[in-house]
């Protein structure tokens, strides 16, 4: 095979291995905007229902200076993700650990934040079953609570594949399009709070 032969393959290879990036960006968002959907339909149905009690417990129950603060936590980090990202363009591996594994503990605690607020409004009677208010409230923050532990591990999968070393081999990607994803998890949850806890008040 002559030089120019082979200079044509690897030029091939190398263009098809970046024409990938665009194309796993244009799923994400593809994904990310299905997902706007999904909570979209849930966020309606919970106003739907949001004064359907039936006699069980309401939002009068909801500590909303505690859920304030664990919605303060999530949106810190979002700051977190961005300075892994912006560390992971600088090549700096080491602030991009740390970074990564922040915005892991801020994720893990707004989880154990929610786990403690469901166990109080279940101690309270405000169950899944108790009525239509306690079901779309548990539907919506608990389908939300699975995309912020589904976040923690895809997080944490990095921090891993950084302490091996693996990171920036083909996965520097992975880092950015789980970054839009955060950020998505944290906006989504503005959004519910705002409704669920907020407006309710």
């Amino acid at each position: 095979m002559s030089d120019a032969a082979v200079t044509d393959t690897g030029h091939a290879e190398a263009s098809g291995h970046h024409d990938v990036k665009p194309v796993r960006k244009t799923a994400m968002w593809v994904f990310l905007g299905s997902e706007c959907v999904f909570f979209g339909a849930m966020i309606s149905t919970f106003l739907l229902y949001r004064n359907t009690t039936n006699g069980a417990p309401g939002s009068e129950i909801f500590n909303i200076p505690f859920t304030s603060a664990s919605s303060f936590i999530l949106l810190m980090s979002s700051l977190t993700m961005v300075l892994a990202h912006n560390a992971f363009e600088k090549k700096d591996l080491r602030q991009t650990r740390v970074w990564l594994i922040g915005t892991v503990l801020l994720g893990s605690t707004f989880l154990a934040g929610q786990i403690f607020e469901f166990t109080e409004f279940i101690h309270e009677g405000l169950t899944l079953p108790a009525s239509p208010f306690g079901s779309s409230f548990y539907m919506l923050t608990g389908f939300h609570g699975i995309h912020v532990a589904v976040g923690v591990m895809l997080l944490a999968a990095m921090v891993v594949l950084s302490f091996s070393g693996r990171l920036y081999d083909d996965r520097g990607l992975n880092v950015e399009l789980i970054g839009l994803y955060w950020h998505f998890v944290d906006i989504v949850w503005i959004v519910i709070f705002t409704v669920v806890y907020l407006l309710q008040v």
